[in-house]
């Protein structure tokens, strides 16, 4: 048992001074006053708040940073971009698709993200044939992740085709199964094979409707009920991917994921960039969540998400660092902010629609949306949690001097990644 006393906690609850927090086999304890706790370790000049969670990452794409931002022909737009990282993911092999996550994921921790999903969807040889385990590549995943201490959901992605009655690619051949019933019996193997390993869950990822048709979608969708694993699935991100759905169902995107059962309390759709006003009753009906990325969504020119409208319908909102073009969950979460803003031409606008002050309802996406999105239980420094946590430096230029009412505020809205000083997974403590 470690007895931790920081200065202030900072969680769900508010700001909270004088505590101790007591933590063994990787859980809270309790937290009781620091006066009672004589053999506490003191974190001077510290805040502990709950490790942010990172509900939509694509690791590999970190490794494409910068290689990407050329302009590249007139129509230099998210389909350009995504034909460079296609070359990217050509070379990818278990040795490299492990280091470039590794990398990645030590990068998170450092951020202050204590627990990812990776949306993973590179599975075979890059000719489309399997290896000798179905599973390698994300396996290896998966143990960069261990390796750097990082509670991950590894969503496998499914891929059946290049779009509506397109054959994959040469790019795309490395993501797709032949049939759903094979990438269903791949997640049950990697389900079997997570079982004994903490810091690992598996959930499942139809990776969209333009690379999965309705018959998949569906029995996608049942399949993740019948074992209540979460699903994530990519929609409404780009006009002309709802363009091609209506084309090809009558309907748009989260409609069409409405009507073969997809949506639910325990999915997750990522991006709903350009969903209509039907499609955000869709979600908010079914309790689904709305993943937003908003460093990635900018930097692909996606457009701007409707987020006071989410809000105010009372979707539950996580945040993901998508293609890893930053790593900062305060950005990701400042951003969602910003753009509202720019979107409404007010301040405020988040924590107005839920009814909270503005800090206090971004750091619940950070911190509830993002464990809600990837099935774990709500981060929070109390008897019973899991001892996922960070260490703030209250120090840092852009803490320092901030009184305890503003300590939320002045962490979203003015600091970033440099005031995260260490992280805890499962009480175990990672220097910066």
């Amino acid at each position: 048992m470690t007895v931790y006393a920081p200065d202030l906690l900072l969680d769900r609850e508010g700001v909270r001074r004088a505590q101790a927090v007591e933590i063994e086999r990787g859980r809270i304890v309790s937290v009781r006053p620091a006066a009672s706790a004589s053999a506490a370790i003191g974190l001077a000049g510290r805040a502990l708040a709950p490790g942010f969670v990172n509900a939509h990452s694509h690791a590999f794409q970190r490794d494409v940073r910068g290689a990407t931002e050329r302009p590249d022909g007139a129509e230099d737009n998210f389909w350009s971009w995504r034909e460079q990282m296609y070359v990217a993911a050509q070379k990818l092999d278990p040795a490299t698709i492990g280091d470039a996550a590794r990398r990645c994921y030590a990068q998170m921790r450092r951020a202050g993200y204590t627990s990812v999903g990776e949306f993973h969807y590179i599975h075979h040889h890059a000719d489309g044939t399997e290896y000798d385990e179905p599973n390698l590549l994300a396996q290896a995943v998966c143990e960069a992740a261990e390796s750097q201490g990082m509670r991950i959901c590894l969503l496998l992605a499914a891929y059946e085709r290049g779009g509506a009655g397109l054959a994959p690619s040469q790019w795309q051949r490395r993501f797709c199964d032949p049939d759903v019933r094979t990438f269903l019996a791949r997640v049950d193997a990697l389900v079997s094979w997570a079982e004994r390993r903490p810091l690992v869950t598996i959930g499942l990822a139809p990776h969209s409707v333009r690379a999965v048709s309705a018959q998949w979608l569906e029995a996608i969708a049942a399949f993740a009920r019948e074992r209540a694993l979460p699903l994530h699935v990519h929609a409404c991100e780009q006009r002309r991917e709802i363009d091609e759905c209506v084309l090809e169902h009558g309907m748009r995107p989260i409609e069409l994921l409405a009507r073969v059962g997809v949506l639910g309390e325990k999915t997750t759709v990522i991006h709903a960039t350009h969903a209509d006003d039907h499609e955000i009753d869709l979600l908010a009906e079914s309790g689904t969540t709305v993943c937003l990325c908003p460093t990635t969504e900018g930097n692909l020119g996606d457009g701007w998400p409707s987020t006071e409208k989410f809000v105010r319908a009372g979707i539950p909102i996580a945040i993901g660092s998508d293609s890893n073009v930053r790593l900062d969950p305060l950005e990701e979460l400042r951003e969602i902010e910003i753009c509202a803003r720019r979107s409404a031409g007010r301040r405020n606008v988040v924590g107005a629609a839920a009814g909270l002050p503005t800090a206090a309802a971004l750091l619940r996406a950070g911190w509830d949306g993002g464990a809600g999105a990837l099935g774990l239980a709500p981060p929070r420094i109390a008897a019973g949690s899991r001892a996922d946590l960070i260490e703030i430096d209250l120090g840092n230029d852009a803490l320092r001097g901030v009184a305890d009412e503003d300590i939320a505020a002045a962490l979203v809205f003015c600091s970033d990644s440099s005031a995260v000083a260490r992280t805890w997974v499962l009480g175990t403590p990672y220097p910066k």
